[in-house]
Order: C-alpha cells, then structure tokens, then sequence
C-alpha cells in the first residue's frame, strides 16, 4: 500500500513535533509524522515529579546502552531516548540550558555560518513563554513554557545558591540569559504543574490542523532513495510493511542515535561499516554514526 505526501517527518520527538507544527502552518503543505511509540498520556510522563518512571520504562524509552567503558571499570552507561510521543522531551529531566553563548560563537568560527549566539538567540525567544517575563534574553509569547519550578519556595533551595557563592563560586540569576556561570534557580520545561514536552507545546496544537496526520506505532526500516535524492520512507506497523512517498522532504528527526542508524540501514554512511553490516552503500558518508558525546549523569542519595 502506498500514500504521498509533502513532507514526512520520522520521529514525533522533540524536533519532530516542532517541524510539524512549523510545516503546517502552512495549509498548502500536507505533511504526515511517524512515531515508534505511542501515547504520551500516562500520568507517569505528565506528572514532573515522576521523571525517573517513564525514562526506566521499555514503553515509552529505548534502553540504550553504551558499549563497556574502559575509563569507568568497563561498566555500560545507561542511555535512554524517548519511544513515545513528544521523545525525550516526554521522559527527560525538564531541565532547560541553551547552553553557553561562546559555545554557539565557536560553531562559527569552525565555519557553521549564522550559528553564533547572537543569531540563535530569536530563535530561543521565539521558542519559549518565560514565566517571568520577556526581555532582551527571554520570549513571553511562544509554545513553550519555561520556568524555575516552584519560585525557589523552599528555603534549602537558597541556602544551597547561597552556599555556593560563600564557597567562591559566581550567582547568577538567568544562567539562559547573560551570564551562563554560577549558582541560582534551575529552568524547567513545566507548565501549570505539567511537564512541557514537545508534544504538548508543538504537536497538540498542530494536530488540530487537516494537514496533519500522525500515525503511532510506526517502526521506520529505511529512507527510499531514488539514486541519491530521498523520496519516502518504508516503515513497519502492526507486523506489516507500508512505504510512503513524499513531494518535497523526508525528515529525519529520529534523535542522536536513531536518525544515523536510520541513515546506514538506508545505505548512507561509512563505506565499510555498511559492507561489514551486510548493506549496499548508496553514499559514503564516513561521520554517519561517529563522535556521538554526551555527559554521563550522577545521581546523588543524601
């Protein structure tokens, strides 16, 4: 069976479900999402303070392991992404860091043109309602709702700032604003007790829309190229196999360890990899599935 559409954006995460509210804005574009996981309903992922159940949860999260670490006893690192609705955004920690504004002026300087801070910066503003209001840094108008949980009501929460700048360390009152360093209130993405993922802020709205269909439950095999030029998607739901073609674009926005391994199963990335894997390269992209990093976290019981 097969259907076309304009766009198609694989992985309702929190990339995907930003595109298809920006994409469909635009009532000349049909545009169609397909996600791995289902509904994002549970209270488990609504609720902010039961984090750590959706994130531990084979239903809404690939349990992802890292290889064994040799600088780490060898020990695998636990690293879940999001299989539902809204991706990461609906199992993370809700903490919202831009991250430093000389991070964004090195990208430029390493050639990413227009990826300084200082052009980012609209784009953040237009992102986000900060709860406090908006200023030269922070949006007040946007999608998502930004805070700093519950106004710093308890009074531990000062005294922890306010032992770090006894120890030296810099306080800062917007660490997403001029001054990245220091000790003060943490962001999060949480609205009216509820946790702001993606799908709440982006997808919701836009699933309103006629142009929009989103289909669940929907495992994505490989990018069906004609030649070198993507123009559909083969997917798997319910134990049967359905390609769909699109006009303009295929999306993958299938986060940092989905999307390349979507790439090489379609035949783009490392020459060899891609042969040892026993599939046909179409493209020799050797950065395809390399140089992923990410912090390891530490949870600490007191």
């Amino acid at each position: 069976m097969s259907h076309q559409y304009d766009y198609i954006i694989v992985g309702a995460g929190s990339a995907g479900c930003v595109l298809a509210n920006r994409l469909t804005e635009n009532p000349d574009n049909n545009v169609l999402i397909l996600e791995t996981g289902g509904s994002d309903k549970s209270i488990f992922i609504q609720m902010p303070t039961a984090l750590s159940i959706p994130m531990n949860t084979k239903k809404y999260a690939w349990q992802f392991e890292t290889q064994a670490e040799p600088h780490l006893d060898n020990r695998r690192m636990h690293c879940p992404r999001g299989k539902v609705l809204g991706g990461s955004s609906s199992i993370n920690g809700m903490v919202y860091v831009r991250g430093h504004a000389r991070d964004f002026d090195e990208w430029q300087q390493h050639g990413a043109k227009d990826w300084n801070y200082a052009h980012c910066l609209p784009y953040f503003k237009k992102a986000e309602t900060w709860s406090f209001g908006g200023n030269v840094y922070r949006g007040d108008n946007e999608s998502l709702g930004v805070n700093n949980g519950n106004e710093m009501k308890n009074p531990l929460y000062q005294a922890f700032v306010d032992a770090g700048v006894d120890a030296g360390y810099l306080a800062t009152d917007d660490y997403n604003a001029s001054q990245q360093e220091g000790f003060g209130p943490m962001h999060m993405t949480v609205k009216n007790g509820v946790r702001w993922s993606t799908a709440n802020a982006y997808l919701r709205p836009a699933m309103k829309r006629d142009n929009l269909t989103v289909v669940t439950h929907a495992l994505v095999h490989n990018v069906i190229m004609q030649g070198k030029t993507a123009v559909g998607v083969r997917y798997e739901r319910k134990g049967q196999m359905e390609d769909v073609m699109c006009n303009k674009e295929v999306v993958l926005s299938a986060g940092s360890i989905g999307s390349p391994h979507i790439l090489q199963l379609s035949g783009i990335g490392n020459k060899q990899t891609l042969e040892d894997a026993g599939i046909e390269p179409i493209h020799h992209l050797p950065g395809v599935g390399q140089n992923l990093q990410t912090p390891p976290g530490v949870l600490l019981s007191i």
